[in-house]
């Protein structure tokens, strides 16, 4: 990662300062580019600058204070240019360039404006030359699509009042905008806090291109809530749903990725994706290999007895995923998976911010919005495409030893599939007992053998 230093290299009594970028190049070698900014000090300020002085005079406080201000605004607009532009070590004249360019800016070139709205269509106009999660360029769809949501949810907030800029983005502000989302427009806990977390990467964003943010910026909650809701089909269930009758074809055909995907433990976009070419053989072992969409990670799974059982026909018929999600919990309400559990589902609200009857078909009678609501529902109602990995994951659970479930869910630790299948400490506890109870069962058949072999020699 790149680093910024800032350095008084002159043997006068005043003098411009040097600004220092340091980085490694792809093998690992340190590299450094060095130029003069126009920023000058006296050698004895910059002695104070570095190191606590007391008793300052309120003026040498404000100096300090503006020159400071000075460096950061220079230190951000070279950082994002290089991150952005990714510089070689040999082109020594490039940070010379950047500091010309801050300097001595283009008066014809727009300013950036730094009202909340503007800020956010600016990283939604920009996103094909963002890093994305993968180290490449371009933002996802579904991140584009998350950037505009918040876009619309703002400008309803923010109403007729004046522009809200990202400098206003403090505590305060995060937490009145939290209430209104949850306690006002009936979004969901987990949804406003995610709104909130996309907030602050645009206003960190503005605060990388020079524009004010907020001292209290890192300070703003978001964050995810805690996950009590893991939901998921048990053995029986599976097989409740393998043995059902008389199946209308479409219901066969979502019934087929259903027990696929419970087999093989991917997130339904994966699992959809899935063609033919991704069924190969390595070393004489048949597997299935496919390249995660939210992680870019290389995900190779053996072919089993049971998922050839599943598939002797061949693959299931391509289908929309939203089509799988609704076809699931009709083959979940047919099997009598019904028992009350606690969750949240997508619904449409009215104005008032109760749920709109559906007819005789399943549909609305009316419009509204869509919000997730948490409540009591049938277990059936819950159910979606992402029920396969869950379920994968957490019926192996203590089975398979756990680095290889984590190899095909790719969970980066341990920690994180336990939270993703809702294992806590008594679970722990009944694990251990487990154990326990296996190896007083083997030393008692031990035992019994013994005493056979020695009745056989007499």
């Amino acid at each position: 990662m790149a680093t910024i230093y800032f350095l008084y290299r002159s043997s006068k009594q005043s003098a411009p300062l040097t600004i220092r970028l340091q980085d490694k190049d792809d093998n690992g070698e340190k590299f450094q580019l060095e130029a003069k900014t126009e920023i000058e000090v006296s050698k004895e300020f910059w002695k104070v600058t570095r190191h606590k002085k007391r008793n300052l005079s309120g003026h040498d406080k404000n100096e300090i204070s503006e020159v400071h201000g000075k460096l950061a605004g220079i230190e951000n607009y070279v950082l994002s240019f290089y991150k952005k532009e990714k510089p070689s070590r040999e082109d020594k004249d490039w940070l010379k360039t950047k500091v010309f360019e801050y300097d001595n800016p283009n008066t014809e070139d727009e300013v950036r404006s730094d009202k909340l709205t503007d800020c956010i269509q600016y990283l939604i106009d920009t996103a094909n030359i963002r890093e994305n999660g993968k180290k490449g360029l371009g933002l996802s769809k579904s991140r584009i699509n998350s950037y505009k949501n918040l876009l619309k949810i703002i400008r309803t907030y923010q109403g007729n009042k004046s522009p809200y800029r990202v400098k206003d983005v403090n505590v305060s502000f995060g937490k009145a905008f939290l209430d209104w989302m949850i306690n006002k427009s009936n979004y969901s806990e987990s949804y406003a806090r995610k709104k909130i977390d996309d907030l602050k990467t645009v206003c960190r964003d503005a605060l990388t291109d020079g524009l004010e943010v907020n001292t209290q910026l890192s300070k703003v909650k978001g964050g995810k809530p805690g996950n009590n809701q893991i939901l998921y089909l048990d053995n029986q269930e599976i097989n409740a749903i393998k043995f059902l009758k008389l199946l209308p074809p479409y219901l066969e055909n979502a019934r087929k990725w259903l027990l696929f995907g419970c087999n093989i433990g991917q997130r339904g976009g994966d699992l959809l994706n899935i063609s033919k070419d991704n069924f190969i053989e390595r070393d004489g072992l048949k597997v299935i290999e496919i390249q995660q969409q939210k992680t870019g990670k290389q995900v190779t799974i053996p072919i089993l007895e049971e998922t050839e059982a599943i598939l002797k026909d061949g693959l299931p018929e391509p289908i929309a995923i939203q089509n799988l999600n609704k076809y699931i919990k009709e083959l979940c309400r047919r099997a009598g998976i019904d028992e009350r559990v606690k969750g949240s589902k997508i619904t449409m609200l009215d104005k008032d911010g109760v749920e709109i009857p559906r007819n005789d078909k399943g549909e609305y009678i009316a419009k509204g919005v869509k919000r997730k609501i948490s409540g009591t529902f049938p277990k059936y109602e819950l159910m979606s495409s992402h029920v396969c990995r869950r379920s994968f994951a957490t019926n192996l659970y203590g089975i398979l030893p756990t680095p290889l479930i984590m190899q095909i869910t790719q969970h980066s630790t341990e920690k994180m599939l336990l939270q993703y299948i809702g294992k806590n400490s008594l679970d722990y506890a009944r694990q251990i007992k487990d154990f326990y109870d296996l190896q007083k069962l083997r030393k008692e058949r031990s035992g019994n053998l013994e005493v056979v072999k020695e009745n056989i020699a007499n």
